[in-house]
């Protein structure tokens, strides 16, 4: 399995020390699951970004009826 060496300041590596102990964890699985937490998260954000660009794109037409005001000016119209 691929690893990464990853440097921390001794206060972070003794925080990390003190949170694994409390957690009645390692070290290693406290910034392991730290960083999936993280992965799963950024692709929830990647997903949920990409969903609402499809529902606008479908609806975009709804929202410049509803929001006139707030649609850019086409070529020709001043801004």
């Amino acid at each position: 399995m691929p690893a990464l060496n990853v440097e921390f300041t001794d206060r972070e590596l003794e925080d990390l020390r003190q949170i694994a102990k409390e957690r009645g964890t390692s070290m290693k699985a406290l910034v392991r699951d730290a960083a999936a937490a993280d992965i799963a998260r950024h692709r929830a954000l990647q997903e949920g970004a990409e969903e609402f660009r499809r529902f606008f794109a479908a609806h975009a037409a709804e929202f410049a009826a509803a929001f006139p005001d707030d649609e850019p000016p086409t070529n020709g119209e001043a801004a």
